[in-house]
């Protein structure tokens, strides 16, 4: 089967060929350390997670390369103080590594919850400092950078002339961006307003900063991609991925870094994931329709009715190709956790099924195991569509439902194959993990349940059995209390 991959750059599904056969380098921007993860952060890393996953069981050989951005920018209108990481050190009165590690190993801690792998190489941004000071002399050298008080730009402009085309990701057009841009991070120092930083020149109230040929500083933004994706991947590699929100000018501007400094594109296939919405609205702490990942999962919000555990999110995100926006809400959430619940019920029967015993023979199946597998794969590859692949699944999980209810049947070889290609798609593939039972909650249903017989009893006047029920949970330390709102329970 042919891999097809929707290359951003080209706007097209294309067959899949690795640079090197068998072999595929993937990067893909990793979170900015100066906050929480949140929930659309998880979305994106879990779709790149699932095409990792996808990849490898398609029996590619993956380098996943994510970073970690730990070093301070400027947002747009270029002041010092509205630095994320100077903001969040005055914020929590801590050291800017302090804040790195801090939400570093917040960001791990939610991956791990959600089954994520972790990928090949995690570099970071203040341990590619060299790289980025190296990346960025050469590109002065060449031509397509020129130093400004202590700054050095990326010139758009002079890109654009020597026959390159800045904005092809993007599809924007040059004079546009020249009309429409403005020179907020700049402060009059740049030649044209689209002109990016490639090094910052540092102010006495910068905390972050290195020694350079320019004078203390720091990197920009996107030099950083560039500058460790190059390094562990070459100057040519397979796959970026990121979210659709980096497109431009992120991913724009890493586009034209390595053509200008290595004279090739750097990557072959741009991968982007669409946004997470709750409601049908935007998540945005400014309007309070906003939840973070713990509290999906603990249920200590407004949103949903009850708790989900990390698979069944994971399982509701899935529902969706990583390319459309995913809506989540409290009725979403509830039908994946039905759906959910009843393909690990299946497959419970299937790993279980002894066709020795059950199987009715001389039956004809209206399941074709050769047909279905072939689906379940088509999608697969099809620019690894989870949804229709899920789909798929459930088509197997009604047949299994039905061989379980003997009116179905299977050759052991079928049995065998089957058995093996599930469990490598909904474990392996789509990364979700069984729920394990809470030991306290089946033993509070049950309880509740011999609660209930005990009423049924008293009422019939059936005071024996009545009676029975007590004193056997009391002999096993639990003793019943009736009250006037009804009957509990005490563990002694």
């Amino acid at each position: 089967m042919q891999l097809k991959i929707y290359n951003s750059l080209t706007a097209e599904k294309e067959i899949f060929k690795p640079i090197l056969e068998g072999n595929v380098g993937m990067y893909v921007c990793g979170p900015t350390v100066y906050s929480n993860v949140h929930l659309g952060n998880v979305r994106t890393f879990l779709s790149f997670d699932f095409i990792y996953r996808s990849l490898m069981h398609l029996g590619y050989k993956v380098r996943y390369v994510r970073n970690i951005t730990d070093a301070g920018h400027l947002t747009d209108d270029g002041d010092v103080n509205n630095d994320r990481f100077v903001k969040q050190t005055r914020l929590e009165k801590l050291e800017p590594m302090e804040i790195v590690q801090k939400y570093t190993v917040d960001f791990h801690k939610v991956l791990d919850m959600f089954n994520f792998l972790p990928p090949n190489i995690e570099p970071t941004a203040t341990g590619h400092i060299v790289e980025q000071i190296e990346l960025t002399q050469k590109l002065v050298e060449k031509g397509f950078a020129y130093e400004s008080n202590g700054s050095v730009y990326f010139d758009v402009l002079e890109y654009n002339r020597r026959g390159l085309q800045y904005g092809e990701l993007s599809k924007r057009n040059i004079d546009e961006l020249f009309a429409n841009t403005r020179d907020l991070d700049g402060q009059g120092e740049k030649k044209n307003a689209p002109d990016f930083a490639l090094w910052k020149k540092a102010s006495p109230a910068h905390i972050m900063r290195w020694n350079s040929p320019w004078g203390e500083g720091f990197p920009g933004w996107h030099l950083e991609c560039t500058a460790m994706s190059t390094k562990y991947l070459g100057e040519k590699f397979d796959i970026h991925g990121g979210g659709m929100d980096l497109k431009f000018p992120h991913h724009e501007c890493e586009i034209a870094q390595g053509k200008a400094c290595n004279d090739v594109a750097p990557v072959n296939y741009w991968m982007h994931a669409n946004m997470l919405t709750m409601n049908s609205q935007r998540m945005s702490k400014s309007t309070g329709n906003y939840i973070l990942p713990m509290q999906l999962v603990s249920g200590e919000n407004d949103f949903f009715e009850k708790a989900f555990h990390p698979s069944i999110v994971r399982f509701c995100f899935l529902q969706a190709h990583y390319r459309s926006v995913l809506d989540i809400s409290n009725d979403a959430m509830m039908a994946s956790e039905k759906g959910f619940i009843r393909l690990m019920e299946a497959l419970k029967v299937i790993n279980n099924y002894k066709p020795e015993e059950n199987v009715i023979q001389n039956k004809d199946s209206a399941f074709n195991l050769t047909e279905w597998k072939n689906k379940a794969y088509d999608a697969l590859t099809d620019d690894f569509n989870s949804p229709v692949l899920i789909a798929h699944l459930f088509e197997a999980v009604k047949f299994i439902f039905a061989l379980n209810d003997h009116k179905e049947n299977i050759s052991n070889e079928d049995l065998e194959d089957l058995k093996n290609i599930l469990n490598a798609l909904v474990f392996d593939v789509l990364g979700l993990k069984p729920v394990e039972e809470n030991n306290n909650e089946k033993l509070d249903q049950t309880l509740q349940v011999l609660i209930e017989l005990r009423n049924q009893a008293r009422k019939s006047k059936n005071f024996d059995l009545s009676d029975q029920i007590r004193d056997k949970l009391l002999a096993e330390g639990i003793e019943l209390k009736d009250g006037r709102d009804g009957t509990t329970y005490v563990l002694n």
